[in-house]
């Protein structure tokens, strides 16, 4: 079982939290155990998990991410000059593989799925794909 999730971003760099739509899409099906893949279809966006309950996090992660590759580098030789996007994405990572037990996604009490992008706004797939 597969599904797309099409998104919209707003800014150039932003993590959505998308750990609702998954969660709804598994109960939708009725899945009880297994694993969901959730992957991103873009060189300049990932996937991680993360803190979602002080939404400081994100600002910081974000930040922190601009700092160790600024957007602008004068050395920098690809054509289109996001490749500090790519570097975030690289350094996330394009995907997670989560545990899905008794119909829920296995995360902790703080954990949430986010969609990270680095070269928006734009619009972007999320690909889901569950293993039972």
């Amino acid at each position: 079982m597969d599904k797309t999730l099409y998104l919209k971003t707003n800014t150039r760099d932003q993590m959505l939290d998308i750990t609702s739509m998954i969660e709804e899409w598994i109960q939708e099906l009725g899945i009880k155990n297994g694993v969901v893949i959730v992957s991103s279809l873009h060189t300049t966006a990932g996937v991680t998990v993360n803190e979602n309950a002080d939404p400081d996090v994100k600002v910081d992660m974000l930040r922190r991410l601009d700092e160790i590759y600024p957007w602008e580098h004068p050395k920098d030789r690809h054509m289109e000059g996001n490749t500090a996007a790519h570097l975030k994405t690289s350094t996330v990572g394009h995907s997670q593989t989560l545990v899905i037990k008794n119909g829920q996604l296995v995360l902790g009490t703080w954990q949430g799925v986010y969609f990270c992008e680095f070269d928006g706004p734009r619009s972007r797939k999320c690909f889901l794909k569950i293993l039972s």
